[in-house]
């Protein structure tokens, strides 16, 4: 029995459009008999509400009963502790998703629920699947109706469509899985237990925990250890790129269902995307970002009074720019934390104003000094030069900009929601020509070598697609088109 649940009757037609599919957004699962599972997943999800912002949900099972609840926005804004307590169970995933242009509905909601032959399935997706078209061809022709318009929908149906042919649940995930194709981190629960489930390149993350070494283990999924962390989980170690983890009253199996892995984790992750306070390859992502920072002072080094970063981004790199240049490092932009989504829209004037509803300089810091403004990214360009001339209205004698990635040049197909490629002011600009339209005295880029090498891992296991176009996984033509893939952007 599905609570909350019930299949569209309109079948998906060949001329449906899909929407834009899932971005990088949080995932969560967890399996804790005796446990308040539905809590428990609410905090994860708190602690991964950087990861999306337009809409939250959990599904939790009790025996072979389905409890679900999602609404659009933040995660507090969708739960209460009314919600939770409707929600029982001793198994529950959850998530949390990226706000999207076009596809910003309640029936893109997660986690996805679809009926099988041996009962409900919840699905919560983290990445983007490059094969859609293909895909959704031949769910239509199994028969396959559709409740939502995104690829994560079609990750489900296609396991359901597997038990359909006899196979076990378990079985039936590991065939749907190499139907598909493109970036998937994967919560999945059933009656019988949770899955944890990475695609060949393991591009998006997905650890696991552990609340208490007892017998069966209580474990739990996240895209991040900082929700581990908010719930008291031991941290255990990463779902491995090609790997399925089942976890069920007997414990945790671990099932390598990819012959060919090759790990490709996304290098935005560390760059900007996860969470400071994050663990990814063996150390904080606060760390990398510090030694990043200090990379960009010893490629980029000029002489000022100040270092600044952008919040909150920015700030670690900053920081570690500050500390290998020997420029001191101060706070002369101040961020309005509390500006989430909002309906209701600025006054013309304070458009005008630019963006000072989420961030506003100090003036008697900036007063006199030439400061450098360091940051994670500049993808338009748009927010860049409100900045900037924010800081020169302030006082600031000189502004310098340093950047702790190179330039942004591709489009991402992956699972971060980037510009066509013609918007991307790194695909048609050169540094200098962007220095000039963002109003800076200078601009710098930390290297492509220098951001990979600061990992202190393989070069090779990253993905560095946006900053290069060497994608991992191949992209049909149409996605392509669909980004207006330029034959010659700048190469800098």
């Amino acid at each position: 029995m599905i609570d909350n649940y019930s299949p569209s009757t309109e079948k998906y037609s060949e001329n449906y459009q899909i929407d834009k599919p899932e971005e990088a957004c949080g995932v969560f699962g967890i399996y804790a008999p005796e446990e308040d599972v539905a809590k428990l997943t609410y905090f994860g999800l708190y602690a991964l509400q950087h990861r999306g912002q337009e809409s939250a949900g959990i599904a939790t099972f009790q025996g072979e009963k389905i409890y679900t609840h999602k609404g659009m926005g933040l995660v507090s804004q969708v739960f209460h502790e009314s919600t939770l307590q409707q929600l029982p169970g001793n198994i529950g995933i959850g998530h949390t998703r990226y706000s999207t242009t076009g596809s910003s509905r309640i029936i893109n909601a997660q986690p996805t629920v679809v009926d099988t032959p041996l009962g409900p399935l919840a699905l919560a997706h983290n990445g983007n699947l490059v094969n859609t078209v293909e895909l959704r061809e031949e769910l239509i022709k199994s028969g396959c109706y559709f409740n939502s318009t995104t690829d994560s929908e079609m990750i489900a149906l296609a396991i359901a469509t597997e038990v359909k042919t006899g196979k076990s649940c378990l079985e039936a995930a590991i065939s749907a899985f190499h139907l598909c194709q493109g970036a998937f981190s994967l919560t999945i629960a059933t009656s019988e237990g949770l899955m944890g489930v990475r695609d060949p390149q393991g591009i998006r993350p997905l650890v696991i925990g552990t609340l208490e070494n007892i017998n069966p283990k209580r474990y739990v999924l996240a895209s991040e250890t900082c929700a581990l962390d908010i719930i008291g989980a031991e941290y255990l170690r990463d779902v491995e790129p090609g790997e399925l983890v089942w976890i069920t009253e007997k414990g945790m199996a671990s099932f390598h269902w990819s012959q060919k892995p090759q790990r490709k984790l996304c290098i935005f992750e560390m760059i900007y995307f996860a969470r400071p306070d994050s663990i990814m390859e063996g150390g904080s992502l606060y760390s990398y970002r510090l030694r990043i920072g200090r990379q960009l002072a010893r490629e980029s080094f000029i002489d000022a009074d100040m270092v600044i970063g952008i919040p909150d981004s920015g700030i670690p790199a900053a920081i570690g720019f500050s500390q290998e240049s020997g420029i001191p490092y101060a706070e002369g932009l101040i961020k309005n934390r509390y500006v989430g989504r909002t309906f209701i829209q600025p006054t013309q004037h304070m458009r005008e104003s630019g963006i000072r509803m989420k961030l506003n300089p100090l003036k008697d810091v900036l007063e006199g000094k030439r400061v450098i403004m360091v940051d994670d990214s500049i993808v338009r360009g748009n927010t860049s030069k409100k900045i900037v001339k924010a800081l020169q209205d302030s006082g600031a004698k000189e502004v310098h900009m340093r950047i702790s990635s190179p330039p942004v040049t591709h489009p991402c197909f992956y699972g971060i929601d980037t510009d066509n490629q013609e918007q991307l002011i790194g695909a048609t600009k050169s540094v200098a020509e962007i220095a000039t339209q963002i109003g800076v005295e200078s601009l710098a880029y930390l290297s492509w070598e220098g951001m990979l090498k600061s990992t202190k891992e393989d070069p090779n296991s990253f993905c560095s697609a946006c900053f290069t176009g060497n994608y991992p996984i191949p992209l049909p033509q149409r996605l392509k088109r669909s980004k207006l893939m330029l034959e010659n952007p700048i190469q800098v």
